[in-house]
């Protein structure tokens, strides 16, 4: 729900920033370190947006990926652990439904 809202966020953006381009068909001189060129405002400033969004995307894709890495993994290793381990887990779990446990708990 929260990706949802933040593509609509931007997406918003995006089009306020063409609408203000929109309404300012000033020419905008741009020198690179060999070239220059004379790029209309809207085109610029849209191409320009839409660069920072991917940069931003990509380095948030990246770690996200890193993170559910982490948790797979984290999550195999509880499993390893539950696998070898049963008698163990048995006992904390009648301990959690224990009366006087959850007294001492609360």
């Amino acid at each position: 729900m929260k990706s949802l809202i933040a593509t609509i966020l931007v997406a918003l953006f995006f089009v306020l920033a063409l609408v203000f381009g929109a309404r300012n068909e000033q020419l905008v001189t741009i020198s690179y370190f060999v070239a220059q060129g004379e790029y209309r405002l809207p085109v610029v400033l849209g191409v320009v947006f839409l660069a920072g969004f991917l940069v931003s995307w990509i380095f948030a894709m990246y770690h996200i990926a890193k993170l559910k890495l982490v948790l797979r993994q984290a999550n195999k290793r509880i499993e390893q652990f539950e696998a070898k381990n049963p008698s163990s887990l048995a006992s904390d779990k009648k301990q959690l439904n224990d009366p006087e446990t959850k007294e001492l708990n609360a």
